[in-house]
Order: C-alpha cells, then sequence, then structure tokens
C-alpha cells in the first residue's frame, strides 16, 4: 500500500463510515481486480472490464463512505476509469489527483495522453495561448519550482538592499531591481494560482454523449451542430435548476444538464 494513502486512510477514520480493517481490505481487493483486470485484457477483454468496474466500485467506496481525499486514490481510480473505456471519468480523477500531486509525472503524463483521445477538440482561443508563451513561467513551472525560485530571489533582494546601505555601486543597484522584478513576477504567480484554486469551478462531462442546449431546457435549441462528448472539460458560469450554464475552453457557452457532468472540486 502506498505509505501517503495509509496516512490519509488513518486520519479520516474519525470521519469516515468504515473502519481501518475495512479500508485496508476496499484498498487491496480494488488493486489486486485491477492487477488481475491488466492481465486479462489482451484475452479477455469483457472479462477485463467486469473486474475494472469491481475495482472502481472498491475504490469509489473508500471515497464515498471512507471519507479518504488522496491523489494516489484519484490516480488509481483514473487509471481504472481509463481501462474500463470511461475518458469522462478517467480526466475526471486525473484532475482531481492532480489537485494532491500537482509535479507528479504519472498523473501529468497519464491525464495529458486520455486528453488526447477525447472527441472534441476545443482549441484555446489565440489571445490564451499569447498569454500561455508571455507569462511561461506561470504556466509552466508548478507551484512547487516557482516557490523554489521565488526564496533566493526573496533573500537576495533583502540582503542587497542592506548592502545597499553602505556600498554605492550600480551592480548592486541592478542586483536589487533584477530580483525585486523576478520574485515580485514569482510571488504575484503564486497568488493568482491559490486564488484560482480556491475558487476552482471547473468540471468535466462524463455522460458518453450529450446535446448543448441555448437555455436550461429539453425544449431549448441546440448550441451546436455537434453534441458534446465524454472527457471535454469546462468552466462553470450559473448553476440553475439542474443545468449547469458552462464556458468550454475556447470561450463557447451552452446548457448541459448537471447529470451529465461532475465537478473536479467536490463540495
Amino acid at each position: 500500500m502506498n505509505a501517503g494513502l495509509l496516512i490519509t486512510i488513518i486520519a479520516a477514520l474519525s470521519a469516515g463510515a468504515l473502519d481501518t480493517g475495512q479500508l485496508h481490505s476496499l484498498l487491496t481487493e480494488g488493486n489486486a481486480l485491477f492487477r488481475q483486470a491488466n492481465e486479462l485484457a489482451a484475452t479477455d477483454p469483457d472479462g477485463a472490464k467486469d473486474l475494472y468496474q469491481k475495482s472502481i466500485l472498491r475504490f469509489e467506496r473508500i471515497l464515498e463512505e471512507g471519507g479518504v481525499c488522496n491523489g494516489q486514490l484519484y490516480y488509481n481510480l483514473g487509471n481504472a476509469y481509463f481501462m474500463s473505456g470511461d475518458l469522462g471519468r478517467a480526466i475526471l480523477n486525473y484532475r482531481r489527483a492532480e489537485q494532491y500531486l500537482p509535479n507528479d509525472p504519472n498523473v501529468l503524463h497519464n491525464l495529458s495522453y486520455v486528453r488526447s483521445q477525447r472527441l472534441d477538440r476545443v482549441d484555446e482561443p489565440q489571445r490564451a495561448r499569447v498569454l500561455k508563451t508571455l507569462f511561461f513561467w506561470h504556466y509552466d513551472f508548478s507551484a512547487r519550482a516557482r516557490t523554489i525560485l521565488f526564496v533566493p530571489f526573496f533573500l537576495a533582494l533583502w540582503i542587497l538592499a542592506g548592502l545597499r546601505l553602505f556600498v554605492r555601486r550600480a551592480l548592486i543597484t541592478w542586483g536589487i531591481v533584477i530580483c525585486a522584478i523576478v520574485s515580485g513576477l514569482l510571488f504575484g504567480s503564486l497568488m493568482v494560482e491559490a486564488v484560482q484554486h480556491s475558487r476552482d469551478v471547473s468540471g468535466v462531462i462524463t455522460a458518453q454523449e450529450i446535446a448543448a442546449r441555448k437555455g436550461n431546457g429539453e425544449t431549448y435549441q441546440p448550441s451546436f451542430e455537434e453534441p458534446l462528448h465524454s472527457g471535454t472539460e469546462f468552466i462553470l458560469e450559473e448553476d440553475r435548476g439542474g443545468w449547469y450554464y458552462i464556458r468550454l475552453r475556447d470561450n463557447r457557452t451552452c446548457w448541459i444538464p448537471q447529470t451529465a457532468a461532475e465537478m473536479v472540486h467536490k463540495p
């Protein structure tokens, strides 16, 4: 068992309905079923899919009844959903795992690969691509990497500022300016990400196919010629009467039933 997951399970005991023995048993069974499914996938796809579904039920029970929230568990669940052919819930759980394991290469690799398998191709607008190029450190560097870079620049800023009181040299002045700019940009980037994370309203379509509507009801006309498919990600703009008003990555908007999607951040 993953050590981090074991610690999380122990910490969750007071809040969950399952005891430590039940949680351990469910996790062991879920992992064993997943391994069995992998071994059977090449020779008996239907049998393997049934085993993946059984492993999913055990992982989901740990989350729902055990009160466990852990990146490794969400990652395992994402793998099981992907292998069973459910791209939407695979992306959903990889996104949830990413919240706990933001720099994990396995999570990032699997998430990127599953996204490439989606039917819907929703491209970012040109403006967003330009911003990602201009502010590359915010988008390309992990929060941990930005924090590691921020600390020495911030310390150097104060050291140079103190030295400047006694030594009047242009090199020290330029050092202060550079450290102030770099540490300011990195700090601002971290704060922006923290605010965005606290207001996370992103979701994933989990229905295999759904007609996006121009209003919150089946009587409204479709917003697009083609339906939306499992795995398409969105930002929630409004929640009304069992419907979500969503914004896609390319800034198109539409309404979808709540039952067709799940939010990444659980309320």
